[in-house]
C-alpha cells in the first residue's frame, strides 16, 4: 500500500441479523461485507474475492459460480454447471432457504467457523451439501444420469459421498466432511451436525428402503457408523466411533461398538438440550461410571 494511504474500512453488519429483515438479503450483505474487509487485508485474495462474491448481484450467483469451478472437470464444463446450479437455485426459494440456513448453523455451531464468507468459499462439507441439493432435485426430475454424474463430482473433489436420493433437511453442518457417506434412502432431519467419517449405509445387498432415519437436532460423532433402515430418535446423541444396528429413542445417547444407550435399555438418560445444535460430544461421560483413564 502506498505511504500514507489508509486501509479502507468496509462494515461487516453485527450478528444476528434483524428479525426484520429478509434472511438470505441479510446473510449476503454480511458475505459482501466479509470479502471487502478481507480482499483490503489480503491483497493476494483480492481477484479471487472479486471473482467469486464481489462481481455476483447475489448469493445465488456467487455459490453457482464457486460450485462450478470446484467441481468442473475437462469434460464437464464450468460454464454447463454454473448455468445448471443457477437455474436450479434461482427456481427453488426452498432450496435457497436451506442454503442460508446451513451458512448459519456453521457460523453458530463451529468456532473455527470465522465468518459466513469463510464457510461459502471454504467448508468442502457445506459445499458437498449444497452441490447434493442440486443433485436430489435433479434426482427427481428424473434427470438421473446427470445427477449421478454430479455426485461422483461431489465424491471425487470433496470426499463427501451422498446418494442423490437422499434426503437432507436443512440447517445441516458437516463438520470436516472427509469421508462422510450417506446412502440412497436415507433421511437426515432439520439442524442436524455430522462429524468426519460417518457413515449412514445398509446391511447387505437388498434393495428398498435400507438406510438409517435421523430425527432432527441429531449429532453424530466422527467414525459413527449407522447401518440399516432405522430410526435414530429427535435430538439424539451418537457417540464417535460408534456403531449402531437397532433404532436409538429420542433426547438419549448411544455409545459402544456395538452401541448401547447411556443409562440402560430399560431407563436410558435423557438430556434437554438439542445436541445437532449445542456441539455437546461429552456430556454422557459423567453417567458412564466405568469411565477410567
Amino acid at each position: 500500500m502506498p505511504t500514507g494511504q489508509q486501509l479502507i474500512q468496509y462494515p461487516v453488519p453485527s450478528y444476528p441479523p434483524p428479525e426484520s429483515e429478509d434472511e438470505e438479503s441479510w446473510v449476503w450483505t454480511q458475505i459482501k461485507g466479509e470479502a471487502r474487509r478481507d480482499a483490503e487485508s489480503e491483497p493476494a485474495l483480492a481477484s479471487y474475492l472479486y471473482s467469486t462474491v464481489l462481481s455476483h448481484p447475489s448469493l445465488a450467483r456467487s455459490l453457482s459460480f464457486h460450485l462450478a469451478n470446484k467441481l468442473c472437470s475437462s469434460t464437464l464444463l464450468s460454464t454447463l454447471l454454473y448455468d445448471l446450479f443457477l437455474n436450479s437455485l434461482s427456481s427453488s426459494p426452498t432450496l435457497r432457504s436451506a442454503i442460508v440456513a446451513d451458512l448459519l448453523a456453521a457460523l453458530h455451531r463451529d468456532p473455527a467457523c470465522v465468518s459466513f464468507s469463510h464457510c461459502l468459499l471454504n467448508y468442502k462439507g457445506f459445499l458437498a451439501v449444497q452441490a447434493h441439493r442440486i443433485a436430489h432435485l435433479l434426482w427427481a426430475e428424473d434427470r438421473r444420469p446427470l445427477a449421478l454424474a454430479l455426485h461422483s463430482r461431489v465424491a471425487d473433489v470433496f470426499a463427501v459421498d451422498i446418494h442423490p436420493a437422499a434426503r437432507i433437511g436443512k440447517g445441516i453442518l458437516l463438520d470436516h466432511a472427509t469421508g462422510v457417506v450417506i446412502g440412497e434412502t436415507a433421511v437426515v432431519g432439520n439442524n442436524v451436525s455430522i462429524l468426519h467419517h460417518v457413515t449412514l449405509g445398509g446391511t447387505g445387498k437388498v434393495g428398498g428402503d435400507r438406510h438409517p432415519k435421523i430425527g432432527d437436532g441429531v449429532l453424530i460423532g466422527a467414525g459413527a457408523t449407522i447401518l440399516g433402515n432405522i430410526m435414530i430418535g429427535e435430538g439424539a446423541k451418537i457417540g464417535a466411533g460408534s456403531v449402531v444396528l437397532i433404532d436409538v429413542p429420542p433426547r438419549t445417547t448411544a455409545v459402544g461398538n456395538p452401541a448401547r444407550l447411556i443409562g440402560g435399555k430399560e431407563k436410558p438418560a435423557r438430556h434437554e438440550d438439542v445436541p445437532g445444535e449445542s456441539m455437546d460430544h461429552t456430556s454422557f461421560i459423567n453417567e458412564w461410571s466405568d469411565y477410567i483413564i
